[in-house]
């Protein structure tokens, strides 16, 4: 750890000695969505060399942020209740970059963790207690995720399931997320595909998840 010391005594400066390794927040991301299994977080974070996600591995169980913990016969990393502590932070710093998006490039990839916590990242707990519950099947790019809205809770999973609505978008989605599209236009425009259910659910789906630009 010492080779990353900055030299200056401060929290801000302890956090980032400790979570500020290239790869670690990411890492982190991903473990707030729920505990993974290695290949599993490589899978998550295609980019990684190996051997920098072992290292970022130990750090962060070095420093007390995860932990090793046996599954049903299998090892996945998990965060601590300390790690935890992170999620407000990640998701403030996932708002703040989300109004600095612009279009993805070529290799650029939404993942479901990704996506998942910028769905987190966007939800209106208050708005969402006053509208009835509501479950989206949301298929982007590659991703294909249920989320279900229930009164201020927020669950989001892999795979199908049962639904309102469901929509097709690809990366475009943020420009209804921000506000740039209000749902009527993101259809008109191909932005958002409704697959089936009541293409009106579009506006609760808008006025559930906003992160304004």
């Amino acid at each position: 750890m010492a080779a990353r010391e900055y030299g200056q005594y401060g929290g801000i400066t302890r956090a980032l000695e400790l979570v500020g390794e290239r790869w670690s927040l990411l890492i982190i991301r991903d473990l707030l969505v729920g505990p993974r299994r290695y290949g599993e977080l490589a899978a998550g974070l295609p980019r990684i060399p190996s051997n920098i996600l072992a290292a970022r591995l130990k750090e962060l169980q070095e420093a007390g942020v995860i932990r090793r913990a046996p599954r049903s016969r299998i090892i996945v990393y998990e965060l601590t209740p300390y790690g935890r502590e992170l999620e407000p932070a990640v998701l403030a710093l996932g708002a703040w970059g989300f109004k600095a998006l612009g279009d993805p490039r070529g290799e650029q990839l939404i993942t479901p963790d990704s996506m998942t916590m910028d769905l987190r990242t966007a939800f209106r707990a208050q708005v969402a207690a006053a509208l009835p519950p509501t479950a989206y099947a949301a298929h982007l790019g590659p991703t294909e995720l249920l989320i279900r809205v229930e009164g201020p809770s927020l669950e989001v999973s892999r795979g199908a399931g049962p639904a309102d609505l469901a929509f097709s978008a690809g990366h475009d989605i943020r420009r209804l997320i921000s506000g740039e599209l209000s749902p009527t236009l993101a259809i008109a425009s191909g932005v958002v595909d409704v697959l089936h259910g009541p293409g009106e659910l579009l506006d609760r789906f808008a006025s559930t998840f906003r992160i304004a630009a």
